[in-house]
């Protein structure tokens, strides 16, 4: 058993978590999509299924968060771009997954918030790396800091509440919309 099953079972987690939700995503699921033996699930995650969805987690918020700096470097420090390109991307992938890739993080979040501890903390500790992420950029646009932290608590909930009407509408129409609004806010916002 290699740290590659390990990776894929993880990736293979986050991927049906995001699509099927974290109940109705069972482990025999997890490792027929990992392509990994049973018992190497209990072998890298002995707490069980509730210690996988806490790494998958974690695991798929480091990858977003990877994407969205991808996209703001490419963006050459383009607050706004940054932030509309995200949006467009995002769009795009929701369409082209028939409307089943939405936030990993989310659909998580909302599924388990009043039951699991462990993974309302792992989605809590997500959402503020992705938070600071957006502020320090923010900041680092001109914007000071105080008011750079609440906007980016405005972009992420803008996104997230985006991303469930443009799944549940079947339409990219919210995501646009959003991002046109996001995006003029943050413009208005911008020093000079």
């Amino acid at each position: 058993m290699t740290r590659d099953t390990r990776t894929r079972l993880l990736e293979a987690s986050a991927q049906l978590f995001r699509e099927q939700g974290y109940a109705g995503t069972g482990l025999k699921q997890i490792t027929a999509a990992g392509g990994a033996p049973w018992g190497s699930l209990y072998h890298f995650f002995p707490g069980g299924k509730e210690q996988l969805g806490v790494e998958a987690v974690a695991h798929s918020g480091s990858r977003y968060l990877r994407l969205f700096d991808l996209v703001f470097d490419r963006a050459e420090d383009d607050v706004v771009r940054s932030v509309r390109d995200f949006f467009q991307l995002s769009a795009e992938a929701l369409h082209k997954s028939d409307w089943a890739d939405g936030c990993p993080i989310a659909t998580v979040a909302l599924e388990v918030a009043s039951t699991s501890e462990p993974l309302r903390h792992a989605c809590v500790e997500v959402f503020a790396s992705w938070r600071e992420s957006i502020a320090r950029r923010l900041a680092g646009a001109g914007i000071p800091e105080a008011r750079a932290a609440d906007l980016a608590t405005y972009v992420l909930c803008a996104f997230e509440g985006a991303i469930v009407l443009s799944r549940t509408d079947r339409d990219t129409r919210p995501l646009r919309v959003t991002a046109d609004i996001v995006a003029g806010t943050l413009g208005a916002e911008l020093p000079g």
